[in-house]
């Protein structure tokens, strides 16, 4: 009971009829409260402490000082609960009005975990812009874009309509993702950036575009993949250019996940016959065989020798070139599943030691 009169109380001084420096002191004490999980779960199930935060973060003026954006942190940590969604998802417009700052991008991608919300959240962007994704794109422009948007370009990459946005031809706004997979300053930007172009080469219709000199994607997947080790000349020759003759201080992606994620963008462009041609024209092989050499994180190795497989074995028969078209037979497909959630069974076990 204590805790919940102080948080009507808290909400009280978060909103406008306070003044600015009770409404500052408010939005700070709400920030240094969400950064517990009990204080965040508390937020969480007060609908008016939210909507009164976000009445701060939209605020402007001198007088509140570092107050709105304190707010608006706090917002993004209590996006993480479960119960804060919905709220915050009834609250959107306002939500969107703050971009593209960093912590409205991390708010959104905490709404947008799941499919139902990322729709929500690429239906009020287009509302608002016109252009879905179009002003996250623009953001992407920027000297220093902040690092949360990675994540919540992903999560919208996830749907059908949020691939489209970024695989529109005449924008080639896929392009704009590229410069970040290299990002020396930032995982988080990094992981974001390639988990929606790996959802990207889910539109199979779209990968010969995707390999083409128009949006040349295959040496920003290889090249984190790439370490400094010296080819023979004819090897070296069918790289791409960006990956010959590399210094000798040249280090490869340290994240293992985001090289796992490289390794899968790339074995969905092999899943149709121009992307295995081209793949294995450019070298790629010879890149997987280095990594396999010195990779250590067993799902980053089970991917790479689900790559060399297909790049070194026979092609499918006449009708099935496009892997990603084949019909499935029930029985393989339950299979497949099974294969899964003992590999995720054995990943969970392995981090609970």
């Amino acid at each position: 009971m204590a805790a919940e009169a102080a948080l009507e109380e808290l909400a009280v001084l978060l909103g406008p009829s306070a003044g600015a420096a009770v409404r500052a002191g408010a939005a700070e004490a709400a920030l240094a409260l969400s950064g517990d999980p009990e204080g965040r779960r508390l937020l969480a199930a007060r609908p008016e402490a939210l909507r009164a935060l976000l009445g701060v973060a939209e605020a402007s003026g001198p007088e509140l000082g570092p107050a709105p954006g304190a707010a608006l942190r706090c917002l993004q940590n209590v996006s993480a609960e479960p119960e804060a969604r919905e709220p915050l998802l009834a609250a959107l417009p306002a939500v969107l009005r703050l971009l593209p700052a960093g912590p409205a991008c991390g708010l959104l991608a905490n709404l947008s975990r799941e499919r139902g919300a990322a729709r929500r959240v690429f239906g009020g962007l287009e509302r608002e812009s016109g252009a879905g994704a179009e002003a996250l794109l623009r953001a992407l422009e920027g000297p220093r874009p902040p690092p949360e948007l990675g994540a919540l370009l992903c999560n919208l990459s996830g749907l059908p309509e949020g691939r489209r946005a970024l695989l529109e031809r005449p924008r080639c706004a896929v392009r704009r993702l590229l410069p970040l997979v290299g990002d020396a300053e930032s995982a988080v930007l990094r992981r974001g950036a390639v988990g929606a172009l790996r959802n990207c080469c889910f539109q199979h219709e779209h990968h010969e575009w995707l390999l083409s000199d128009e949006v040349d994607l295959l040496p920003s997947l290889l090249l984190p993949l790439a370490g400094p080790e010296e080819f023979p000349e004819d090897e070296m020759e069918r790289l791409p250019v960006e990956l010959q003759y590399l210094p000798e201080d040249k280090e490869r992606e340290p994240e293992p996940d985001i090289r796992r994620m490289l390794l899968e963008a790339l074995l969905l462009l092999t899943a149709t016959k121009a992307g295995r041609l081209l793949l294995r024209e450019k070298g790629t092989y010879v890149v997987l065989r280095e990594l396999h050499r010195c990779e250590k994180d067993p799902e980053v190795l089970s991917a790479c020798e689900k790559l060399i497989q297909v790049l070194i074995g026979d092609e499918p028969e006449p009708g099935m070139e496009n892997l990603l078209e084949v019909n499935i037979p029930a029985e393989v497909e339950e299979r497949l599943r099974s294969w899964d959630r003992e590999e995720e069974e054995r990943r969970q076990r392995e981090e609970a030691r």
